[in-house]
């Protein structure tokens, strides 16, 4: 087992390598790539978000298991990665052979390979983001140390998401304010419109074909720039 010091500059070491600003999808792999050589045990592992419409999608991985065993979880309501997203910090399941908690779930996870998993939740601010899923091809044992360094680890991985997560819808936002606003500049010119009768023009033709104001715009402004 790992004296104190070791968990502490094993996090720490991790935690560096989280908090270096990335764009959202960077910082998904990395998450994983780090959780996969911070937390011993393990051969694949992936990270999963909660989606605003409730759905759970795994968004980053380090092993071709991944996605199937995550989907098999989900769709199933069974597994370390669903107990977590149902409420409990962290499901640790050694020797899954012999776990009856989940009978549709562990014969499945068995034929394609796993003998271990682990799954912690990602949290931050009392929201859920989502979890991270760790599987083992190799060992019946989750070890004391895995169960240690993994809800560390997710604590910062956590705090680098939700990080991420604002900076990409921050940009999205200056994003669409500035294609709306170019449309409104091509309104304005083309019809000889003030810009309150552009904006309320591009307002309804997105109530009326149901799409976002911001791809109506983008479709103005591509097609301007065609001519």
């Amino acid at each position: 087992m790992l004296a104190p010091t070791e968990y502490a500059l094993s996090i720490a070491e991790a935690a560096r390598t989280l908090y270096r600003p990335r764009s959202l999808d960077d910082t998904l792999q990395t998450i994983v790539e780090v959780a996969c050589n911070s937390v011993p045990g393990f051969d694949h592992v992936g990270i999963s978000t909660l989606e605003k419409k409730g759905d759970v999608e795994t968004r980053a991985f380090t092993g071709d298991l991944v996605l199937p065993l995550d989907k098999l979880q989900y769709s199933l309501g069974e597994g370390p990665c669903s107990a977590t997203l149902q409420g409990d910090e962290a499901v640790s399941v050694s020797s899954l052979r012999h776990e009856q908690r989940w009978p549709r779930f562990v014969p499945q996870a068995l034929a394609l390979g796993v003998r271990s998993q682990l799954a912690v939740k990602l949290h931050l601010d009392g929201d859920t983001l989502g979890g991270i899923n760790f599987y083992s091809t190799f060992s019946d044992e989750v070890s004391e140390d895995a169960r240690a360094l993994a809800p560390l680890f997710a604590t910062h991985a956590a705090i680098a998401l939700g990080h991420a997560q604002e900076r990409e819808e921050l940009t999205a936002g200056l994003q669409s304010r500035r294609v709306i606003g170019q449309a409104i500049g091509l309104l304005m010119e083309r019809y000889q419109m003030s810009d309150d009768r552009s904006f309320a023009f591009l307002v309804r033709a997105s109530s009326h074909r149901n799409i976002k104001l911001r791809a109506v715009a983008e479709e103005l402004v591509a097609d301007a720039n065609l001519r």
